[in-house]
C-alpha cells in the first residue's frame, strides 16, 4: 500500500508526472519498433534457430521479442553497452581518457561521443556477423541483402541508444537499463502462456512449474539482499578549526557493495562466448568449427564453466576498475579522516583493498550462480525452452530497484513519503 501511494504522490507531482509519462511514452515506441521487421529476412527462419539453443533464446529475451521477429531493434542495446564497458577499461589503459574522465562535465561529454562512435563501429560489424550468420533466412541472399541488413539493424540501435539517452535525460531511472527491462518483462506473458500450453498438453505437471515459482522467488529474493548488501567500514573525522568555525568531528562510514560490478560482468562475459560460437556457426562443416559446437556450445558443461570463470574474473575486473582503493584513501586522509585502528593512506588503501577483495568474491560467485542458473533449472523442472533465467531476472529486479531509488529521491527532495520506509 504504501508503494501505491507513493506512486500516486509521484503522479500528483507535475514534474514527476512529466517525465514518468515521458519514459512510458519512449517505452512503447521501443515496442512499437521491435516489430518493424528488417527487409529481405523469413522471420519464420529465424524463429526456428531461436528454438534450437537457449543462445538464440537468451538474445531474443533481452531484445524482448525484436530478435524472434528480426525487427529492426533485433540486436537490442547490446552494442552500447559493449562500447560503453570497453570505454570505462580504455580509461584505465590511456592516460588521455583518464585525463579527459577527471575534467568534468565536459570530459564526460567527449568520453560520451567517443562511446557513441565506438557503438555504430561495433553495432555494424555485429550487424554484417548477423547477416552472414542468418543468411538462411534472406530472402535473396547476396550483397546488397547483406549491407541491407546490416545498414537496418545498426541503424535500429543507433536510434535505441538516442532513446534511452532522452529516457536518462528528461524521463526516470537509466534509459539504457530500462530499455532492456521493457524487453525482458515483456516476454513474461508469452512465456507463462508457453508454460500453460505445456500443462494443458501433458508434457509438464503441476510440480514443476509449483517448483518454477518457487526457484523464481527464491532468486528474487537473493538477488535483492545481494545488491542491497554493504560492508560498512567505520570512519572517523577529526576536528578542524577554520577561524571561528568548527569542522568534523563525526563519525561516519565508508559503505562498500558485495555486488558493486551490478550484471556488467554477466553482459561482458556472455558477449565474449557469443563471439566464437557465432563464427563457429558461419563455418559449420569445418573439423574445428564442429569441435567447438560439439564441445563448448551453449549449455555445455565445458561451456558453463567457462561461462562462470569468465564472470568471476570480469567482476573483480570491473570493480577494480570502478573502485580505487588507493584514491579513496587519499581522500579520507584529505579530509582529515582515519579508519579506527589502521593508519591514513597506503595502509588504508591496503585494507579497503583486502576487505573488497574478500566481498567480491561473494559477490562475484552470486553473479556466477545467478548466470547458470537456467541449466539447473531446466534440469529441475524439465520445462523445455525456458530463457527467463537468472540473468533476465537480475537484471529486472537491478533496474526495478534502482528506478524506485530514483523516484524515491525526487519525491523527499519535494517533502514527500516515498516507497521505502
Amino acid at each position: 500500500m504504501a508503494g501505491l501511494a507513493g506512486i500516486k504522490t509521484a503522479v500528483n507531482v507535475e514534474d514527476l508526472r512529466t517525465r514518468l509519462f515521458y519514459t512510458i511514452g519512449l517505452l512503447l515506441i521501443f515496442r512499437l519498433g521491435a516489430h518493424i521487421p528488417v527487409p529481405g529476412v523469413n522471420p519464420a527462419v529465424v524463429a526456428k534457430l531461436i528454438e534450437s539453443g537457449a543462445l538464440f533464446g537468451f538474445f531474443d529475451v533481452i531484445s524482448g521479442g525484436a530478435f524472434k521477429n528480426f525487427s529492426v531493434f533485433a540486436m537490442s542495446i547490446t552494442p552500447y553497452i559493449n562500447s560503453s564497458i570497453i570505454m570505462q577499461l580504455l580509461t584505465v589503459v590511456i592516460p588521455y581518457l583518464e585525463k579527459l574522465a577527471k575534467e568534468g562535465e565536459e570530459g564526460r561529454k567527449k568520453i560520451t561521443q567517443y562511446t557513441r562512435y565506438g557503438t555504430v563501429i561495433l553495432a555494424f560489424l555485429q550487424a554484417i556477423g548477423m547477416a552472414l550468420f542468418l543468411r538462411s533466412a534472406l530472402l535473396h541472399p547476396g550483397f546488397f541483402s547483406y549491407l541491407v541488413v546490416a545498414i537496418s539493424l545498426t541503424a535500429g540501435t543507433v536510434f535505441l541508444m538516442w532513446l534511452g539517452e532522452q529516457i536518462t535525460e528528461k524521463g526516470i531511472g537509466n534509459g539504457i537499463s530500462l530499455l532492456i527491462f521493457a524487453g525482458i518483462v515483456s516476454r513474461i506473458p508469452a512465456g507463462g502462456a508457453r508454460v500453460l500450453d505445456y500443462l494443458q498438453a501433458g508434457t509438464i505437471n503441476i510440480l514443476s512449474v509449483v517448483l518454477l515459482v518457487v526457484i523464481a522467488v527464491a532468486v528474487i529474493a537473493g538477488i535483492v539482499a545481494v545488491n542491497e548488501a554493504q560492508r560498512r567500514i567505520p570512519v572517523q573525522y577529526t576536528k578542524r578549526v577554520v577561524g571561528r568555525k568548527v569542522y568534523g568531528g563525526q563519525s561516519t562510514h565508508l559503505p562498500l557493495r558485495v555486488n558493486m560490478a551490478g550484471v556488467i560482468p554477466v553482459i561482458f562475459a556472455s558477449s565474449l562466448l557469443m563471439f566464437p560460437e557465432q563464427v563457429a556457426g558461419w563455418l559449420k562443416g569445418n573439423v574445428v568449427a564442429d569441435w567447438y559446437m560439439r564441445y563448448f556450445h551453449w549449455g555445455s558443461a565445458a561451456h558453463t564453466i567457462i561461462y562462470a570463470l569468465l564472470i568471476i574474473g570480469f567482476t573483480y575486473f570491473y570493480t577494480a576498475v570502478i573502485m580505487n582503493p588507493l584514491d579513496v584513501a587519499e581522500n579520507i586522509k584529505k579530509y582529515g579522516g582515519f579508519i579506527p585502528g589502521i593508519r591514513p593512506g597506503r595502509p588504508t588503501a591496503e585494507y579497503i583493498s583486502r576487505v573488497m577483495t574478500r566481498i567480491t568474491l561473494a559477490g562475484a560467485i552470486f553473479l556466477a550462480l545467478i548466470a547458470i542458473l537456467p541449466s539447473f533449472v531446466l534440469l529441475a523442472t524439465r520445462i523445455p525452452h525456458i530463457y527467463f533465467g537468472g540473468t533476465a531476472l537480475l537484471i529486472v529486479v537491478g533496474v526495478a530497484l534502482e528506478t524506485m531509488k530514483q523516484l524515491e529521491a525526487h519525491l523527499l527532495m519535494r517533502s514527500y513519503q516515498g516507497f521505502i520506509k
